[in-house]
């Protein structure tokens, strides 16, 4: 299995970070460990990361349910009881067998994170993934979330659509402290976690944000899909409210002169569904390496 391919190798070696990515990507194996079982049978959310097998466009979508409605039923396949729900961006390709999927399963009450990838397989009571590629991340930007509660009666509204932000999603996004990026490469789909203080994610205009990457694991899995492919999908959470907001787009990395790096996504298109998850979350507590705001 590559762990790398080489849009990540351009940038580990642009930033000469490649003998640190190589460590690094030791963790990262084909099996689901017990540990690794054991963490994700305890969440309620799963973020799952897929391009649309008909449009080609990439979205991130979330799914919950009570612990154990993600589990590992042998250590090469995880087992998913519930799907997206009707009219989400992924509705289609989770409903295709051979989608190539990335997933992450956060735990803001511990600030853990696990990564699965691999090929979905639609089931009687969901779907399935074979696991290709595994692997945890440091707990470095998770703002802590003690604890949750299912709030009964909540119902997802009809979603709303359009080509860009309005002015009430951009305040969303710029009030956001999380959110989720799916991106495509050579290596398949990831899905990982972008975090900070609010204001960390800044929208430039209807349909542009901009945001740091903050120093990280070294691995560039991410923008390594981007420097082979701009397509990407965001998604942001309210915590409280359940209400999702979903972008698809084309995203690509900025080099500033100080060294700092930074991405540019334009939206194509936008879905916001209210109440769309049942999870009521407790309040944040920002996590200790967020930078502080910068202008």
């Amino acid at each position: 299995m590559a762990v790398y391919h080489e849009g990540a190798r351009a940038l580990q070696d642009r930033l000469g970070v490649r003998t640190a990515a190589d460590h690094v990507g030791q963790m990262v194996g084909e099996g689901i460990k017990p540990v690794a079982a054991a963490f994700l049978e305890l969440q309620p959310l799963l973020v799952l990361g897929a391009a649309d097998p008909v449009t080609g466009r990439v979205w991130a979508s979330a799914l919950t349910g009570a612990p154990g409605f993600a589990r590992a039923t042998d250590p090469h396949r995880m087992s998913v009881t519930g799907s997206v729900r009707p009219g989400d961006p992924l509705a289609r390709a989770s409903a295709t067998a051979g989608t190539p999927v990335a997933t992450i399963a956060l735990d803001p009450r511990t600030r853990r994170r696990m990564r699965l990838n691999g090929r979905l397989r639609p089931t009687a009571r969901g779907f399935a993934v074979t696991a290709e590629k595994v692997f945890a991340n440091c707990p470095k930007y998770i703002q802590r979330r003690q604890s949750y509660e299912t709030v009964d009666g909540r119902t997802p509204a009809i979603p709303r659509t359009g080509t860009e932000l309005t002015h009430e999603q951009r305040e969303f996004i710029a009030a956001a402290d999380t959110f989720f990026l799916a991106t495509v490469g050579p290596g398949g789909v990831e899905v990982s976690h972008r975090g900070g203080n609010p204001g960390f994610v800044r929208p430039a205009s209807p349909h542009e944000l901009t945001w740091r990457d903050y120093p990280g694991n070294n691995m560039f899995l991410t923008l390594g899909n981007i420097e082979a492919d701009p397509r990407a999908g965001l998604l942001f959470l309210d915590w409280t409210t359940g209400t999702t907001l979903q972008l698809t787009g084309e995203a690509r990395t900025v080099f500033g002169p100080d060294g700092e790096r930074g991405v540019r996504f334009t939206a194509l298109e936008v879905v916001e569904t209210e109440s769309a998850l049942p999870l009521r979350w407790s309040a944040p507590e920002y996590s200790p390496a967020n930078p502080p705001r910068s202008g």
